[in-house]
């Protein structure tokens, strides 16, 4: 199964903590929204590309199964 690489947790920080930068010198307004949608953006992309690898690498192990049958 795979995991989370560096770079993901990297982004997901980074727009985080420009999330919460923005929440201070914007406040509570209508801006609130959109800076909460470009968070949750962010984190769905990465969590799609996470679910991808996971598939990619089972997909991957069905392939070499289905060659080593093969083989024999």
């Amino acid at each position: 199964m795979g995991r989370f690489g560096v770079s993901s947790i990297i982004v997901v920080a980074i727009t985080f903590t420009l999330f919460v930068t923005a929440l201070f010198f914007t406040g509570f307004t209508h801006d609130l929204l959109l800076e909460a949608g470009v968070f949750l953006v962010s984190v769905k992309l990465i969590i799609m590309a996470y679910k991808s690898q996971v598939e990619s690498e089972y997909i991957h192990r069905e392939l070499k199964e289905i060659k080593d049958l093969l083989k024999k």
